[in-house]
């Protein structure tokens, strides 16, 4: 029974999520009080709470995790300021007067602004509120619309610079650490954000060029279903002044990080002082405005930390009860070896993303199974990516994915449930093709981190 108590930790953990309470307090008060209930039953050592400080003082001056902030403000004073709805528009203009040219300058300006804020409810919500009825006024099937929408919305796990990559790549730093300490090997390279940023260029852009083939292919097969849209037409400075500037941003950022010359703090701080300056120089930003983009970045930023600050305490706790050892184990006697082992964690985690965002996935989950599977001989980078895109699917999958719930909330009455849900099975369908050759080919995402480094 002791021994189980890892196990009952995390199911109560998960009851009292459903329940409705908040995350952060949920891992938190989950953890105090099986620690408590250990203490008083002298199976928990208080003293390894003492570690506690020290782990949230080591997360709170975390350089790397500078960058969450600083990406989350430059992302929303995008979309506040709105000049992702002014891209919207000239990419639309430049593609909407051709059969499925609507749907592709939506998954060109969604990946785009899902890359600038990575956190999908915020590019879902905006990318419906922007493109959802132009799509449907101009005759586009519900159903493409809403999967189109919903799919292109979740590229913001894969596509960098995002906020759940970074996030994902400390993590995994640390748990490559941990499994290469357990084999005494105190000189590892460490894994950095830029090696995950690097690896996911390749997949990301795969996912982007097989949803556009998609809605081409839906155009010529289904042309009712895609049809032209009858867009007015705009200067084409109008168009070079709305696209080249938002585009050069994101390009300036992202090629910084990866070409060395930046780290994803210095680059997302760039990228902070460049959408501000971009806002300001269209006569989009006001007192307003500032204090809005500047309370949003706050509350994403606290929730993102506090979120932190939680798990630290959940992993902390659930270690001490031996639930690192219990994992091992049961790992251990998996038939099929490591990639049983691989199949039961992509499934768990699968799972979790119906009910638990990558925050609380990345925290909580990775550290855990992270450097157990390393263990097992699979590439850290090449792991970040396959979780990340398995999140990602996740987040797309009927009836609970979270980006459906997402659209049905901004979506007209008019359209039925039905057509979100059937909508993103195509996509869904390339997500688990993509998934499949990334373990088929793992150069896929390990290719181009090796070839820069050498």
């Amino acid at each position: 029974m002791i021994e189980l108590l890892p196990l009952w930790m995390f199911i109560a953990l998960c009851v009292v999520l459903m329940l409705g309470y908040p995350v952060a307090f949920s891992l938190a008060g989950t953890a105090l009080l099986f620690a408590a209930g250990g203490i008083l039953s002298h199976h928990f050592g208080p003293a390894l709470l003492g570690a506690l400080p020290s782990r949230i003082y080591g997360a709170m001056t975390n350089a790397t995790l500078t960058a969450v902030p600083l990406f989350v403000f430059m992302g929303v004073t995008l979309e506040r300021t709105r000049i992702a709805e002014g891209l919207l528009n000239s990419m639309s203009s430049l593609f909407g007067n051709r059969p499925g040219g609507l749907g592709l300058a939506v998954i060109l300006v969604g990946a785009l602004l899902a890359a600038s804020t990575g956190i999908v409810g915020a590019t879902v919500v905006t990318m419906g509120l922007l493109s959802l009825p132009t799509m449907l006024n101009a005759g586009y099937a519900p159903r493409l619309a809403a999967g189109t929408i919903c799919a292109t919305g979740t590229l913001g796990q894969i596509i960098p610079p995002s906020i759940a990559l970074i996030l994902l790549g400390d993590t995994l730093s640390n748990a490559y650490q941990q499994a290469q300490l357990s084999l005494g090997n105190f000189n590892s390279e460490a894994v950095s954000v830029r090696d995950l940023f690097i690896a996911a260029l390749v997949p990301g852009l795969l996912l982007v060029i097989a949803y556009c083939l998609y809605v081409v292919f839906v155009a010529r097969w289904r042309p009712d279903d895609a049809p032209a849209a009858n867009l007015p037409k705009v200067p084409v400075l109008h168009l070079l002044r709305e696209l080249i500037a938002p585009m050069a941003l994101i390009v300036v950022v992202l090629g910084s990080i990866l070409m060395g010359i930046a780290t994803p703090t210095e680059a997302a701080g760039m990228g902070a002082l460049g959408a501000l300056l971009l806002a300001a120089n269209k006569g989009k930003l006001d007192l307003n405005v500032t204090r809005d983009i500047s309370r949003t970045t706050l509350e994403v930023s606290a929730m993102v930390f506090m979120i932190l600050i939680g798990a630290t305490l959940f992993s902390l706790v659930f270690r001490g009860f031996g639930g690192e050892e219990m994992v091992k184990s049961f790992f251990d006697g998996l038939p099929g070896g490591r990639y049983a082992a691989l199949l039961v964690v992509m499934l768990f985690m699968f799972l979790l993303g119906f009910v638990l965002d990558f925050i609380e996935i990345t925290f909580v989950v990775v550290p855990i199974v992270g450097p157990i599977l390393m263990l097992m001989g699979f590439d850290p980078v090449w792991l970040g990516i396959l979780i990340a895109i398995n999140l990602q699917t996740s987040f797309l999958t009927p009836p609970f994915g979270f980006a459906l719930f997402y659209l049905r909330g901004v979506a007209p009455r008019s359209m039925a449930t039905s057509d979100i849900y059937r909508g993103v099975i195509p996509f869904i369908a390339i997500q688990w093709l993509m998934m499949g050759l990334l373990i088929l080919w793992p150069e896929l995402a390990t290719g181009l981190p090796a070839a820069l480094k050498n």
